[in-house]
C-alpha cells in the first residue's frame, strides 16, 4: 500500500513509524528539515522537504498512485487543503487531522466527502472521549466501545480477591449460568508477553486481562473481580490544553462538580468565560498546597492533561497519595505506558496512539470497521464486517480456521451483541470483533476478504 503522510510532527512521525513496521510504502512530507532528517535516519521511509499544499511537491510524491493520503500537520487549514488537492490529483482515500471538532459534528451536513476529504480526525477529541469513557467505567483501566457500546472492551488487573484467580477460563465460565464477557488477552505480571487465552489458560493474581463484554458484562466483571464501579461526582482536571478544555466542556454535561487548574492567568480567564459550568482555578497544579486548598482529597477523579508528561505523572501520583481513586495522565512518551501500573497510575492515554488506531483501520485488509491496539499489550482488536465472499461466512467459529494466536471476542448482529463461542455461526452482515497477535493479523485479514 502506498501512503503519503503530510506532517512530521508527533502524530505524523508516530504514524510513519507504525506503518513502516507494516512494510508499507511511506512518503513523509514536511517543511521542517530537522524533523525530516530525524525521520529519515530512524525509519525506512522516503522523505520530501516542502509544503504539502504544493501541487509540485504532491506530484513529486507520486500522489496519482497513492492509496492513502494523511494530513496531520499542526495546521488544520493545511491538512484540509492538502487532502482536497490530493484527492483531485488521484489519491484514493484522504484523512485530515483537525482541531475544530465542529467539523466532525457537522461533517455530513457540510459534505466534506464532496470536497475530497474521506475522514476527519481530532486526536484531542479522541483523548477527551477516551477520558469520558474511562470515568463512566471507573473500575477499569482501559476501555473501547464497538457499535456505540453494543460490545465493550475493558482492561483490569486481577487481585487476590477475584473469584476466578487460580481457575482456568473454562472453569471461570462455569461459575455464571449466562456469560456476558470473555477474556481475549492476558499479560502475566512482570512479563511483556501477551497471551491469547484458551479454555485451559489459568488466571493468576496480578494478571492484566482484557475482556470483551456485552450488556451486563461490566457489572458481572466487577462482582467477580472484587472491583467497584464507584459513582464519580467530583473531578479535577490539571491543564487547560485543548484536551483539558474539551474534557471539562463534555464532562460538565454529566458531572456537577468539575474543577480545572490552569497555570497561565490569561488563558485561565478565557477558559472561565468558555466553561460556565466549570470552576477554573489559576495556579500551578504541581503545588501540593494549592491542591490541598482545593480539597484534592475530596475528588473522585484526577485528570492531568498538561503539555508536560512528567508533570502529569507526578501530579497523578500526588493525587493518588491524597486518596483520589481514579487517576488519568496524558503522556507523549510511548515508553511510559509500560510503567503505568507499576508506578500506581490507573490509566495513561496517548493522543498519538489514539489517532494511529483511528487511522490504522484504513490500511487493514477486509472491511475493518474499527480497531484499537491494546495498551501495554502486543495485540490488536479489530472489528470486521462479514461479506458474502468472506471465508468465515456461514461457518461456525470453531470450524472457521482462526489461528491459535487470535480469538473472536464477540459478534454484533442487527445491533444485538453476542458473546460468540465456538458453536456460534457467522453470517453475512455480522460485525465480528477479533483480538490477534501481530503474527496472525494477515491470516485473520484474509478470512474477511
Amino acid at each position: 500500500m502506498k501512503i503519503i503522510i503530510a506532517g512530521a510532527g508527533e502524530v505524523g512521525f508516530h504514524l510513519a513509524k507504525l506503518l513502516s513496521y507494516e512494510s508499507q510504502e511511506i512518503t513523509l512530507i514536511d517543511v521542517n528539515k530537522e524533523r525530516l532528517a530525524y525521520a529519515d535516519t530512524h525509519l525506512d521511509i522516503k522523505v520530501i522537504k516542502g509544503d504539502a499544499t504544493s501541487i509540485a511537491i504532491l506530484k513529486d510524491a507520486r500522489i496519482e498512485s497513492t492509496d492513502l493520503f494523511i494530513g496531520v500537520t499542526a495546521s488544520e487549514t493545511t491538512n484540509i487543503t492538502a487532502c482536497v488537492l490530493g484527492k483531485q490529483l488521484g489519491a484514493k482515500r484522504t484523512i485530515a487531522r483537525i482541531s475544530n471538532t465542529e467539523f466532525i459534528h457537522h461533517k455530513d451536513e457540510v459534505g466534506f466527502t464532496k470536497f475530497g476529504i474521506d475522514e476527519l480526525i481530532s486526536p484531542e477529541a479522541l483523548a477527551a472521549a477516551e477520558i469520558e469513557l474511562l470515568l463512566n467505567q471507573s473500575a477499569f483501566n482501559d476501555s473501547y466501545e464497538f457499535e456505540d457500546g453494543a460490545l465493550t472492551m475493558f482492561g483490569l488487573n486481577l487481585s487476590r480477591t477475584a473469584t476466578f484467580v487460580g481457575k482456568t477460563v473454562k472453569e471461570a465460565a462455569e461459575i455464571l449460568p449466562e456469560i456476558h464477557f470473555v477474556p481475549i488477552a492476558i499479560q502475566r505480571f512482570g512479563t511483556q508477553y501477551t497471551i491469547i487465552p484458551r479454555g485451559d489458560t489459568q488466571f493468576k493474581e496480578g494478571d492484566s486481562v482484557v475482556f470483551i463484554t456485552s450488556e451486563g458484562g461490566a457489572e458481572e466483571l466487577c462482582r467477580m473481580t472484587g472491583k467497584v464501579n464507584r459513582e464519580i461526582k467530583n473531578i479535577m482536571i490539571l491543564g487547560g490544553s485543548q484536551i483539558g478544555y474539551k474534557s471539562a466542556r463534555d464532562l460538565s454535561k454529566a458531572y456537577s462538580n468539575i474543577k480545572l487548574v490552569e497555570k497561565d492567568r490569561k488563558h485561565a480567564i478565557e477558559l472561565a468565560d468558555q466553561l460556565p459550568r466549570t470552576l477554573v482555578i489559576n495556579g500551578d497544579g504541581r503545588n501540593v498546597d494549592l491542591l490541598e486548598e482545593e480539597h484534592i482529597s475530596d475528588m473522585d477523579a484526577f485528570i492531568a492533561v498538561t503539555e508536560n508528561s512528567e508533570t502529569n505523572i507526578m501530579s497523578c501520583l500526588v493525587a493518588k497519595s491524597k486518596g483520589v481513586r481514579k487517576t488519568i495522565a496524558l503522556v507523549e512518551n510511548m515508553d511510559y505506558f509500560e510503567l503505568s501500573q507499576s508506578i500506581g497510575i490507573d490509566t495513561l492515554i496517548n493522543k498519538k496512539l489514539l489517532a494511529a488506531n483511528n487511522i490504522f483501520r484504513y490500511i487493514r485488509k477486509g472491511e475493518v470497521v474499527a480497531m484499537t491496539k491494546l495498551n501495554n499489550m502486543n495485540a490488536e482488536l479489530l472489528e470486521f464486517k462479514v461479506k458474502s465472499t468472506s471465508k468465515v461466512c456461514n461457518k461456525y467459529i470453531k470450524d472457521a480456521g482462526f489461528p491459535r494466536s487470535a480469538i473472536v471476542g464477540g459478534v454484533i448482529r442487527d445491533g444485538q451483541a453476542h458473546i460468540a463461542l465456538g458453536d456460534f455461526k457467522v453470517t453475512e452482515g455480522d460485525m465480528v470483533v477479533v483480538c490477534c497477535l501481530p503474527r496472525s493479523i494477515k491470516q485473520v485479514e484474509k478470512m474477511f476478504l
